[in-house]
């Protein structure tokens, strides 16, 4: 009797075991199709960039959220003006939500639709050099350091021109096109361009798609900084160097103007961009409160007010659509 019970005590515990185990197994499935990016939330607290990762990132269009999307293109929508320039092409956006660390989230109105960029595309400039200095094919002097600080934080013209002739239009498009970035891409209408020095000499390298000289989706500079917050262009380390450089632009104006006043403690990695009627602007925003990236295409004389314009709304978006 007594080696029955210890029989059917011991078959208990296996058939408890396995269902312990089928169930850790599906927890680990689940893991895995979910991309937990950290072991808990980050939340309200102020964490380094870029963020370290439990799994491979999720390209861009993989974290598209429907809900986002539906409250982005409702918020654009109530403004006449807004409305009038999204129908007419001359308007794009997109938005990061990097709030919750398990769970990042994309939309974007009017995102594949490459425009004229003016100076916003310098980022890919400064990708490129730094990709060639970690390839040991440029040495990385303080002269250099300094024309990319410049390029990026004042937007100086001739600084942008010596580092396009450091490595050359083919450099840039090569590392644009690199399958590890994907930020130019004609599946999903061009992306970041550079193909003229910003100055008025030199031949022109247009871009494949529409001939644009210094040309962007919003999608993909979203991708750029997505990338770049969580470690992702070229390596971790080539990550944080560009985010050093993009902190703290020189230039307040379009959206650091708005978030100088509603969020004066969060850090801003920014690049703009104003050539005529053309104003574009891109930011990462990261404090204690604030997680994301905004991106602005314009094609409108009253751009650059526009852009200030877009702050609030886009921050009343990101919030919103988190408690649907």
């Amino acid at each position: 009797m007594k080696y029955l019970k210890y029989k059917l005590g011991l078959l208990t515990l296996l058939t408890f075991c396995c269902i312990l185990s089928l169930k850790a197994q599906n927890s680990t499935d689940l893991l895995d199709e979910t991309y937990i990016y950290l072991q808990k939330h980050y939340g309200n607290t102020k964490v380094d960039l870029p963020i370290t990762l439990n799994r491979a990132i999720k390209p861009i269009h993989e974290i598209e959220d429907t809900d986002l999307q539906v409250a982005l293109e409702k918020e654009i929508n109530r403004n006449k003006t807004w409305r009038r320039l999204v129908k007419g092409k001359q308007m794009s956006v997109a938005i990061v939500d990097l709030s919750d660390s398990t769970k990042f989230r994309y939309a974007g109105v009017n995102d594949n639709h490459m425009m004229y960029a003016a100076s916003l595309p310098k980022i890919a400039i400064l990708l490129a050099v730094i990709d060639a200095i970690d390839k040991g094919e440029l040495e990385y002097t303080d002269e250099l350091k300094r024309d990319l600080r410049l390029m990026i934080s004042k937007s100086n013209n001739r600084a942008s021109t010596r580092n396009i002739d450091r490595v050359g239009y083919k450099k840039i498009e090569q590392v644009l096109r690199a399958p590890k970035h994907k930020l130019y891409d004609e599946e999903v209408g061009g992306g970041l361009w550079v193909g003229k020095r910003y100055a008025s000499a030199g031949k022109r390298y247009p871009d494949p798609i529409k001939g644009l000289s210094h040309a962007a989706t919003t999608r993909q500079v979203c991708s750029f900084y997505y990338q770049l917050a969580l470690g992702n262009l070229i390596s971790t380390e080539r990550s944080k160097e560009m985010l050093q450089i993009m902190k703290k632009p020189a230039l307040h104006h379009k959206f650091v103007n708005t978030l100088d006043k509603v969020a004066p403690k969060a850090d801003v990695y920014r690049k703009s961009g104003s050539w005529r009627n053309y104003h574009s602007d891109s930011a990462l925003v990261w404090g204690p409160d604030r997680k994301y990236i905004i991106v602005a295409l314009i094609d409108y004389d009253y751009g650059e007010q526009t852009i200030r314009d877009l702050v609030i709304p886009l921050e009343k978006v990101l919030k919103n659509s988190r408690s649907l």
